[in-house]
């Protein structure tokens, strides 16, 4: 059960996390976007999330096989090396330890992708990031029915 909807309980951090939300949808290519949203989902297990990204995916015309593999996608011939880098970089921020983002994650990321598309990529990682701990904590549930 929901333990409290924070959009109606703190409508202005609310907002702010949103803000957030828009600037990452205008500057991150949407495809990219949605799989680094899926893949952080999963590893915060964000039942909320994971249901809603992969809907909005497959409406904007991802293969449910692309979404499926974005739980093994190291093992998974079917992402280019830019979805790699970011699914890569996504893994290390969402999972963020001691000593931070490995120097190789970055390094390889920042070989595929410029300084400000580097910038959107850790901003949309840590938006959903925060989207996870929110809806993990109030114990958001997905609709039952698509």
């Amino acid at each position: 059960m929901q333990r409290m909807n924070a959009a109606e309980v703190a409508p202005e951090a609310y907002q702010a996390v949103l803000g957030l939300e828009k600037y990452v949808r205008a500057n991150v290519d949407h495809t990219v976007l949605e799989l680094v949203k899926l893949r952080a989902s999963m590893l915060n297990g964000c039942a909320y999330c994971v249901d809603m990204h992969s809907t909005d995916a497959l409406r904007a015309g991802e293969s449910s096989r692309r979404l499926f593999a974005v739980a093994a996608w190291r093992e998974s011939p079917f992402f280019d090396e830019r979805e790699r880098t970011a699914l890569a970089l996504t893994d290390a921020v969402t999972h963020l330890g001691e000593h931070g983002v490995p120097d190789e994650v970055w390094d390889a990321a920042a070989k595929q992708w410029s300084e400000k598309e580097l910038a959107d990529l850790v901003m949309a990682i840590a938006t959903i990031n925060v989207w996870n701990r929110i809806a993990v904590t109030t114990r958001t549930q997905p609709p039952t029915e698509a």
